[in-house]
């Protein structure tokens, strides 16, 4: 019994490691523009399409180098690659409607329609078989007596912590972080005081999209079946945790990932897995009936 409660628990970890990556791309945008990007799940898509193909590139340029070379080079590409796409519907797509003063449903509508764009743009250019993720590295299996773990799953944990310790470090201890909580405060008078705002918000996107992009490809390590609709369900379990956790924060979104990773595991292990998603979300309901801003969140007041 104390086996399978340990090996339930760092599955939860792997889990949600993958959440509270995403998580946290959402509530970066958020934080800075008070936007709800909600093709930020279909990023992670893109991500891992993009992880596919550069890990494939190189894996057929370099015969004689071994997995972890190619690794190497396939994390940083995609995590740029990605941030590019993230960067170019803020261009495109946020920018102009930020400009005019749209109201924020009109940019809500927008956002959803991006993640359309992309899942069928995915669709019509790749079709809709699934991709198989190459294998890259070797998984090492350690054994402890019942309870076995990948080498792939405690990277996947590490990484999910040192990206919250990077983040948590550029928002509260740098000149760029202290401009990003500055647009959250008050983004009117923040161009008063020479902060270059666009240059912030790109750099916002450039952050959660390569985090985005992170995920896509641990996601792809870890369950190596690619298709155009993979960052749906996941994009939006990642944002009710970022909810959850209190939107606009950053412990909050982390915590939120692992809290929902922890609720759908324990959930599976002692019902059957059809009532995961079932009871997962009616316990998260019941922690915002209780606590609407989330477990970190705070009431905002609105002045007059």
């Amino acid at each position: 019994m104390f086996e399978s409660i340990v090996q339930n628990l760092f599955n939860a970890l792997q889990w949600g490691s993958f959440y509270s990556l995403i998580a946290l791309g959402y509530t970066l945008v958020y934080g800075v523009l008070t936007l709800i990007n909600f093709a930020h799940g279909d990023i992670f898509m893109v991500g891992a399409y993009i992880a596919f193909f550069v890990a494939t590139f190189f894996l057929a340029t370099l015969t004689s180098a071994p997995g972890w070379v190619v690794l190497t080079i396939t994390l940083p590409l995609t995590m740029i690659l990605t941030a590019l796409v993230g960067v170019t519907l803020e261009r495109i797509a946020y920018r102009p409607l930020r400009r005019k003063g749209a109201n924020r449903l009109y940019v809500v509508i927008t956002a959803l329609m991006c993640g359309l764009i992309l899942e069928n743009g995915n669709l019509a250019l790749l079709g809709a078989s699934r991709k198989s993720f190459p294998e890259m590295i070797e998984k090492v299996v350690y054994t402890f007596g019942m309870v076995s773990l990948t080498n792939l799953k405690i990277a996947v944990i590490i990484s999910a912590v040192l990206v919250f310790v990077l983040l948590q470090f550029i928002v509260t201890k740098t000149r760029i972080g202290m401009a990003m909580r500055a647009i959250s405060y008050d983004k009117f008078a923040v161009p008063l005081m020479g902060i270059p705002i666009d240059a912030i918000i790109v750099f916002t996107f450039v952050l959660g999209s390569s985090m985005a992009g992170l995920a896509g490809l641990l996601y792809s390590l870890s369950y190596p079946i690619l298709d155009p609709y993979m960052g749906a369900l996941i994009g939006w379990k990642a944002f009710i945790a970022a909810v959850v956790g209190g939107i606009g924060d950053i412990r909050g979104a982390f915590l939120g990932g692992f809290l929902l990773g922890f609720v759908e595991i324990l959930v599976v292990a002692f019902f059957p897995s059809t009532f995961r998603d079932l009871i997962a979300f009616s316990i998260l309901l019941l922690i915002l009936v209780y606590k609407p801003t989330g477990l970190f969140g705070v009431a905002k007041t609105t002045k007059i």
